[in-house]
């Protein structure tokens, strides 16, 4: 709750929804690509906004606490650190699964949306998912000026009921305005690949959790950033030397992330498929990562002094 009330969340989440209908919803003019595209973007502002979300939230819930001395007054009473930096890290993970599940929702919506040059765009889906978004804010609005509680939190709150509201409401309408079967015209797909993402968001976050013990919320995120990057490239820097037999490479290719296992936008091309066997083992590689993420962490924050 802590991280729903931060004001950038609710800002990443919103901005992130309405910039994938967005995507979805505008002509490019591709060769028949433009659905590729679309998904393809999507799928990259969900990463992109996780990231920023992971670190800005890491550093909320941790850096901060320290230097306010928060953390020290809980950690005068029976908690431990071990226990403390780990309710820490199921806090972000759980902020980021609500971030990403608003995002998957429009990511399912856009896959519907996305149109080539022959088709045109669906207003329908358009004015109800960014009404749905408005209404979240009035509620959040009623609820802070007549009852008196955070706007943020309910704001949240009310956008992750709008928007799932909206988004069944949809699925039983066409882009013509007639009733429709369920989920006509979604590629659910999506929903894999976003599963992927919410995993590459975890890894984040525990590397994020890991920088915070020690630095404020620049550092962490240029850190974040450059291991984001690094990740990326690891198959390319690192594949042939691994191939060599050399022994450094094989350790950094080990302790890097390889971010290519949780982007698999090529497989939602026509007559692919992402097997749920695939998602379970990259489930097994964040558990294995984040674990040892965390323990790194723990050593970390074991001495860290907190006067």
């Amino acid at each position: 709750m802590e991280l729903v009330r931060q004001p950038v969340f609710l800002l990443l989440t919103t901005s992130s929804a309405v910039f994938c209908i967005f995507l979805a919803s505008i002509p490019y003019f591709a060769f028949d690509d433009d659905p590729k595209l679309a998904k393809d973007s999507v799928l990259a502002v969900m990463l992109l906004a996780g990231l920023l979300g992971a670190v800005l939230c890491a550093s909320a819930s941790l850096a901060r606490e320290i230097r306010a001395g928060t953390a020290l007054a809980v950690l005068s009473k029976p908690v431990g650190r071990a226990q403390f930096l780990l309710a820490k890290y199921a806090g972000l993970a759980g902020a980021l699964g609500v971030l990403t599940y608003v995002n998957l929702l429009a990511a399912l919506l856009s896959s519907r949306m996305a149109y080539d040059a022959y088709g045109d765009t669906d207003w329908i889906a358009l004015l109800i998912f960014y009404g749905a978004i408005a209404i979240a804010y009035a509620m959040g609005g009623f609820s802070n000026f007549f009852l008196r509680r955070p706007f943020v939190s309910d704001a949240v709150l009310s956008l992750v009921l709008t928007t799932t509201l909206a988004f069944v409401l949809i699925n039983f309408i066409g882009k013509e305005g007639k009733p429709q079967t369920f989920g006509a015209g979604i590629d659910w797909r999506m929903g894999q690949a976003s599963v992927l993402i919410l995993f590459a968001l975890w890894i984040i976050a525990g590397l994020a959790l890991v920088c915070s013990t020690r630095l404020e919320v620049l550092p962490t995120l240029a850190i974040c950033s450059a291991v984001f990057l690094i990740g990326l490239m690891s198959d390319y820097l690192l594949g042939g030397k691994v191939k060599e037999g050399s022994w450094w490479a094989s350790i950094a290719y080990i302790v890097l992330p390889n971010w290519q296992i949780f982007w698999l936008a090529d497989a939602l091309e026509e007559g692919k498929r992402i097997p749920w066997s695939y998602i379970g083992t990259s489930m097994g590689y964040v558990c294995a990562y984040v674990g040892a993420a965390l323990a790194a962490g723990l050593l970390f924050f074991e001495d860290r002094e907190l006067t």
